[in-house]
């Protein structure tokens, strides 16, 4: 097992900064030595384990040290009873309790044993390499990365290797969308419940690490296809008050102010995050779509109403956020505690969106401007009580959580088109529109834990949870009477409630033997998807409104079972191979639902669809490792087969005043069946210089149709990224990322590639307890989705750029963390050892 040398050393030398303090406090008293010597089971040395004394008199008085390259120590201690931990990274401590120092102590060899929750662990590396490698997932300590600095969560999920973030806020894994989003291991309101634009609100440097999840165990929901992303919070665990504060301004517009405060004593932890917000993200689009002669179900030839159309869409979209997260840690004793944690955040956007057409007719041209203001509020609350018992030192334990969460959101828009230049024998009327949407979203979530190792090195584990969730959808629509302009309400007005609950047990097993180990495990979930339509409207007319089949009452249950199979063999040291297979589900939520339509333009709608079926997948993944001396290699094959897949189609249907409608609905294909491959290399030669890169090539294999239209295709694409990170004299860091994905073919649509570039320049202040940083992402301006899509009715270019470029200036203050200073002292120490300290990561 490789283990996080650069991480000891740096717990370690907290330890030994607190031995300085007690040494010039109490020079005076009286001193003896205390020794002996760490090992593991197999009695190979543990270098760089921390020994910390905390007095039972005044549990605020902590010292200790650390041992040597044998795993020896020899630590002076003043006269006094002790509690003394010996602990070391992924190994279960130990604690030696009321031991008496009345004279020089020998503690003989002490062996720890791999912590039970770390079994699965294989190889973790140096924390400047930013990943650690385990049987089930990597982590990404994303922390560090300039080019998130003042930044977002979704900003800094784009710089993590085998994911990709859209330019509208989607999120995919190996390029497939269907992801599950985790907060601290659980569905949380922090990630907006399913809609990941939530994320593009919280801050990047709230985030600790981010665990790519590509083959998930059976402790984790089955949902998500394409696996698991897990973001980790930071805790500090540090005693005493400490934290820091960020400020920062950009343009387009932008300020923010965000502080996260730790508060450690003996017996309890408090820690906050809280920021506001404030940010312009203008955005843009363009489409000219051509339509085409088509043949009706009689075989008769039709002509299209118009011939092309070519609409202009400018974007300005004024945010306004705060948030704010407060949670305790209460240790009720040695073995137990008890965490509370709450979540609040107000977001209040107003967008305004203008819409410039241009209808092309045999007659002439019909040019409009669509105006439409937006507003919307949003409230979401969370609470979380969360309780760990352990039994033992041995990883023996029982973990509890309760969680709630609500959210509130309303929307009000008004739209308003008028005619600018008319020279057609069109007499088009467009009502104004008024808009009116109240959803509130309810989850309750109950989750239990046990963990029971056998022996030494196998593991049981064991666990229940149960979601419960309800959205309800309040939507109004006010139409203008062309008769006498009165506004009037719409027979589209309508409630929409959808239900979810998610019922389901789990165990695993896991076992080592020599150089193989292995985790399998088994999960039973109940799934009750239960949707209701409120509206004026028939089953029939609805169908005929909205094209498809309406079922306004439904209730779906579905029971599964989802195997996982997690396989590690250790060529050596240096070099692994793992196997995973799982199965996981995709359940439809939310919009993909709701058949009422949202709008993007008269002419083109989303609108969902309530016939979704879940969508099933059996996914295997083959991995490799390599480790050099300031070289690591991981790289993975992985195949997927999905039966009654998403997939987006488009048609077009005829409005009641002759106007073609583009209509963009979810559906369930037959299969898609995708293969891939990448490979990811963390290279740090020097000190002053860190390059890493990644690149995942993938095929999507689609089969299936609907309403007679075959929508089977064949996509191949890729992606990859690079960055480099150069530390330059007077403590200037400069860090550059790019990232390239290649053109992609879609039943309807092909994609073409997009090229982006993001920059920083970091300089410490103040002894380094201060950094300032200045951020350019999108240097290039070119992150815009350019494709051209092509049906039986119609032919369409498009252009789509959600964000344009963004500058960022933040200053972040750090008080009572020495951790910069132990970087610094671990990096001259690796050199001292051979350089082998910061840059390569020590075995």
């Amino acid at each position: 097992m490789i283990t996080n040398i650069t991480r000891h050393r740096t717990s370690a030398l907290i330890f030994s900064f607190f031995l300085l303090l007690s040494l010039s406090a109490f020079a005076q008293a009286p001193q003896y030595e205390v020794s002996g010597k760490v090992t593991d089971e197999q009695g190979t040395p543990l270098e760089y384990a921390t020994i910390s004394f905390q007095s039972t008199g005044d549990p605020s008085n902590v010292t200790g040290g650390i041992t040597d390259a044998q795993g020896n120590f020899n630590i002076d201690v003043r006269q006094g009873t002790y509690n003394i931990t010996i602990e070391f990274i992924s190994f279960e401590p130990k604690t030696f309790k009321n031991r008496q120092v009345n004279k020089d102590l020998n503690m003989g060899a002490v062996k720890l044993g791999m912590a039970a929750g770390e079994l699965e662990e294989v190889v973790v590396t140096a924390e400047t390499t930013q990943v650690e490698v385990r049987l089930d997932k990597k982590i990404y300590n994303i922390g560090k990365d300039l080019t998130t600095a003042g930044g977002t969560v979704a900003d800094a999920l784009n710089n993590v290797p085998s994911v990709s973030v859209d330019i509208e806020g989607g999120i995919s894994l190996r390029g497939n969308e269907n992801v599950r989003i985790l907060i601290n291991g659980k569905p949380s309101a922090m990630a907006g419940f399913g809609n990941t634009d939530v994320l593009s609100q919280l801050p990047a440097d709230a985030i600790e690490r981010v665990e790519v999840i590509t083959s998930p165990s059976a402790r984790y929901d089955a949902e998500g296809t394409a696996g698991i992303l897990n973001i980790i919070l930071k805790k500090e665990k540090t005693l005493g008050l400490n934290g820091s504060v960020s400020a920062r301004v950009g343009d387009p517009d932008q300020l923010g102010l965000s502080a996260n405060v730790n508060l450690r004593k003996d017996k309890f932890n408090i820690f906050n995050t809280t920021g506001f917000r404030y940010f312009d993200a203008p955005g843009k689009a363009f489409s000219d779509t051509r339509y085409l002669e088509y043949t009706n179900e009689d075989g008769e030839l039709i002509d299209p109403t118009s011939e092309r159309l070519v609409e202009d869409r400018r974007m300005d979209r004024l945010n306004r956020n705060f948030y704010t997260s407060l949670g305790m840690e209460y240790y009720i004793t040695d073995m137990s505690s008890i965490t509370a944690t709450g979540f609040y955040r107000y977001g209040e956007d107003e967008d305004i969106t203008t819409n410039r057409s241009s209808e092309y007719t045999e007659d002439g041209i019909l040019k409009t401007l669509r105006t439409e203001n937006q507003i919307e509020d949003d409230n979401s609350y969370q609470f979380a009580l969360n309780y760990i018992n352990k039994f033992n030192d041995s990883g023996h334990q029982l973990t509890a959580d309760i969680q709630y969460e609500r959210d509130e959101e309303t929307q009000t828009g008004d739209i308003n088109e008028s005619i600018v230049s008319n020279t057609t024998k069109l007499d088009p009327f467009y009502p104004l529109e008024q808009t009116f949407t109240e959803e509130t979203q309810n989850e309750f979530l109950l989750q239990a834990d046990y963990v029971r190792p056998i022996g030494e090195n196998a593991q049981f584990e064991a666990g229940y949870r149960g979601s419960f969730e309800e959205e309800v959808t309040d939507y109004q629509l006010l139409l203008e009477n062309r008769e006498n302009g009165i506004l009037e309400l719409s027979p589209l007005t309508n409630v929409f409630t959808y239900t979810e609950n998610v019922n389901s047990l789990y165990s695993q097993y896991g076992n080592k033997f020599g150089d193989f180990s292995f985790l399998l495990g088994l999960r039973l979930e109940n799934t009750q998807l239960k949707g209701k339509i409120d509206s004026d409207l028939t089953e029939e007319e609805l169908r005929e409104e909205f094209k498809i089949p309406i079922d306004t009452d439904f209730d779906n249950n579905y029971l599964g079972l989802f195997p996982t199979v997690n396989l590690i063999y250790e060529l050596n040291e240096q070099e692994n191979i793992t196997l995973g297979y799982n199965r996981r589900i995709n359940r439809p939520r939310g919009w993909f639902i709701n058949p009422f339509p949202s709008r993007a333009s008269r002419t083109n709608i989303f609108q969902g669809n309530p016939n979704l079926e879940p969508a099933y997948s059996d996914a295997f993944d083959l991995g490799y490792l390599k480790r050099w001396d300031k070289l690591t290699l991981t790289s993975s094959v992985y195949y997927q087969y999905e039966t009654d897949s998403f997939e987006r189609v488009e048609q077009i249907s005829t409005a009641t005043d002759s106007t073609q409608v583009i209509r963009t609905i979810p559906i369930n294909l037959a299969t898609t069946a995708r293969i891939g491959a990448e490979a990811g290399v963390l290279y740090n030669p020097t000190r002053w210089l860190r390059l890493n890169g990644s690149v995942n090539f993938f095929q999507f294999d689609t089969d299936g149709d609907y309403n007679g239209v075959d929508y089977s295709a064949k996509n191949t694409s890729w992606y990859g990224r690079f960055s480099s990170k150069v530390s330059l004299p007077a403590k200037i860091d400069w860090q550059t990322n790019a990232f390239y994905r290649g053109a992609s073919e879609g039943a309807q649509t092909e994609t073409d590639g997009l090229f982006m570039v993001d920059m920083a320049l970091s300089k410490e202040l103040f002894n380094e307890k201060a950094s300032l940083t200045l951020n350019i992402q999108d240097l290039l301006n070119s992150r815009k989705r350019d494709a051209f899509t092509i049906t039986e009715r119609f032919e369409r270019e498009s252009e789509f750029q959600w964000r344009q470029r963004s500058i960022t200036l933040s200053f972040t203050y750090r008080f009572n963390q020495q951790r910069r200073d132990q970087e610094r002292q671990n990096r001259e120490a690796g050199d001292m050892n051979g350089g082998m300290g910061d840059e390569g990561g020590d075995f």
